[in-house]
């Protein structure tokens, strides 16, 4: 078999002296079909024998030439990809990757050429574009103006997106910093909130099936990029920042060296969500840039400021949430902003030491800053360049500090991911994790970059904190979030909310509108390997055992991940391993109970422990043995949720 989707790469003629070329996955069920016809080099992609997306258009503009145009196709070549690796920090730790390679060379009139490489596997196809140096004027380098590539779908899809914001836009001129809504089910015609188009990921609900859109191995050398609105006749297409971005600094356009290539536009498909759920396409691409310096820890942390705010950040209120991590033996204790002015450098490292006197490790908060945007808080000015970086790291693994969390970037330009670089190479040297927040989606960086942790790069738990709007929204949200955003990437949402009431004293503003157990499961639908417990101390009174007992030993690093059922934005089923135990959650964002009878056979054990909601939205936990299907029925209540374990 493997032979025949080899051959399928060569060249064949058709009508008119265009050429075509066909590359299909290692099983058969996805096929690529490249031609040129009429100087447009388009491509299609068919899944199990039906059409998922229609011919669509390839090939870039650059200051070099017109690379989308007048273009014929001169050489294939074709290859196997078997690769394996493993990773610490994602949905799984062990990976086979294996896929078909096809390089499709091409030319324009002018006798500039181009390469656009294709790697398909059963759920994903993945291209990017290799470009060499022109024999004519022999440029060493390239201004990017714009890409052709689209994405143009059957009628009767509907669409998972969230738009992307006007620039230097929202509290204090931060945006864009991927924190919109999403809409469920829209046409492909509904244009974008701002008219900017969609930010990635981008999912997709075809009448035979999903399709989730995306991009990864951005770095330095490129920036990133989005889809955008809908046409009728082009479909969407890839677009690049916009220019008053980052304040107006910096080039929306990309420049590469010569040879060079672009980054991998991500396609992901399935006749269910279960490819969307599991893919790792957007780690099988890349590879590390640097080693680790060391071996980087996983785990749960507290967080004063979700619910306490910036009048938590003193001494007395951080020996508090201290003292909350180690009697729930959570690794990790983040300390927001403004500490160096409220409580101090030199009381920091006192600060620090009394949490290594607990086995709790501090992570400090940090301003991007620099004249991008408005936001005032600090630490400023110590992460915008290496000497001061240099400086202050140093400053950090002097005092046992194990992690940063950068915040306010704003912006998608090369110069913006040159800055991500930069601070996640220098904390590496210092042994420092990073999460960064208020920023773009992280591509390919849990490879990439090994000491990177997750970024915000969504609409987050403190709009939960902040009106009663978004607390009734969060079920929606984290019902999306499984298929989208954390599909494509890590995920730093901010916190399993366990005040009943969005308040310091648990009584007073608007309620959570969630259950406890929707918000325990969380921990497990939300992937990120330092994961955000946002207890209260007056938790620790409130809060059942049932609950005490299941954030207490909440893994946060998982060896597989598998979906189970679900549907975005309504509710979501999946199950993730650590270890040799298995984790299986549930959300329920409808406005009824709903029942399910899954298949839980790969358990392996006759009889499943069930943590669900009582009457008052309360954790209790029951033994039921499972049926000879290996099955269970389940009820999750409104805005509630489900945790089985064996």
């Amino acid at each position: 078999m493997k032979k025949i989707m080899i051959a399928l790469g060569l060249l064949l003629p058709l009508a008119g002296n265009a050429r075509e070329a066909t590359v299909a996955s290692p099983g058969g069920h996805i096929v690529v079909t490249i031609n040129d016809n009429n100087g447009y080099v388009n491509y299609a992609v068919a899944l199990d024998g039906q059409t998922a997306l229609l011919p669509s258009r390839l090939g870039l503009t650059a200051d070099f030439g017109d690379m989308t145009k007048e273009l014929h196709i001169t050489k294939t070549d074709a290859q196997q990809i078997d690769r394996q690796y493993t990773m610490r920090q994602v949905k799984q730790s062990n990976f086979h990757f294996v896929a078909t390679q096809l390089n499709v060379d091409v030319e324009n009139q002018k006798g500039q050429k181009m390469t656009i490489q294709f790697v398909v596997s059963d759920q994903d196809v993945a291209f990017r574009y290799l470009i060499p140096r022109q024999k004519k004027d022999n440029p060493k380098t390239a201004l990017i103006k714009s890409e052709a590539s689209s994405f143009c779908f059957p009628d009767g899809t509907t669409t998972f997106l969230t738009p992307q914001s006007d620039p230097m836009i929202g509290w204090e001129r931060t945006k864009p910093s991927y924190e919109e809504e999403y809409t469920a089910d829209a046409p492909l015609t509904a244009r974008s909130k701002y008219g900017h188009g969609y930010t990635f990921p981008c999912l997709f609900h075809l009448a035979q099936g999903w399709m989730l859109i995306s991009e990864t191995g951005v770095s330095s050398h490129y920036c990133g990029s989005r889809l955008s609105d809908y046409d009728a006749t082009a479909g969407y297409t890839i677009a690049y920042p916009m220019e008053g971005e980052n304040n107006g600094i910096g080039s929306a356009n990309p420049g590469i060296a010569l040879p060079g290539l672009t980054p991998w536009r991500t396609i992901t498909m399935g006749q269910t969500l279960k490819p969307i759920v599991e893919t790792t396409i957007q780690y099988d691409l890349v590879e590390p840039l640097y080693e680790p310096s060391q071996q980087y820890g996983s785990g749960r942390y507290t967080w004063s400021w979700l619910i306490w705010q910036d009048n938590s950040i003193n001494w007395d209120d951080q020996v508090q949430f201290i003292d909350l991590a180690a009697a729930m033996g959570f690794e990790y204790c983040l300390v927001d902003n403004w500490w160096d002015k409220n409580i101090g450098r030199e009381r920091m490292a006192e600060l620090s030491r009394y949490a290594q006197s607990k086995n709790v490790s501090l992570m400090l908060w940090y301003n991007s800053n620099g004249f991008e945007n408005d936001a005032p808080q600090t630490p400023r000015d110590c992460m915008d360049n290496s000497i001061a970086r240099d400086r202050e790291m140093a400053w950090l693994q002097s005092i046992g500090v194990k992690g940063i969390k950068v915040d306010f970037f704003g912006g998608d330009k090369q110069e913006t991911m040159g800055l991500y670089e930069d601070v996640l190479y220098d904390a590496n040297r210092y042994g420092l994790q990073v999460i960064f927040h208020g920023c773009t989606l992280p591509r390919g960086w849990e490879r990439m970059y090994p000491n990177y942790v997750s970024s915000e790069a969504v609409l987050a738990s403190e709009n939960v904190y902040f009106t009663d709007y978004h607390a009734g929204q969060e079920p929606f949200q984290l019902t999306m979030h499984p298929f989208c955003r954390n599909a494509s990437a890590t995920m730093d949402w901010g916190g399993i909310i366990m005040n009943r009431y969005l308040s310091r004293d648990n009584h007073s503003r608007h309620q959570r509108q969630t259950t406890d157990v929707f918000e325990m499961a969380t921990g497990i639908t939300n992937q990120a390997a330092l994961q955000c417990v946002a207890m209260q101390p007056n938790n620790l009174g409130e809060l059942n055992d049932v609950t005490l007992d299941f954030l207490r030993q909440l893994p946060t690093t998982w060896d597989e991940t598998r979906f189970i059922d679900g549907y975005p934005g309504r509710y979501v089923v999946l199950a993730r391993r650590h270890g040799n135990d298995w984790y299986v959650a549930g959300l329920n964002a409808l406005k009824e109970p709903l029942t399910l009878t899954p298949d839980l056979s790969f358990m392996d054990t006759p009889t499943v422990s069930i943590i669900t909601d009582d009457a008052n939205g309360r954790a209790v936990r029951k033994s039921v043995k499972l049926n000879k299907r290996g099955q269970a029925k389940l009820t999750m209540l409104p805005a509630g949720g489900l945790i089985v374990t064996r």
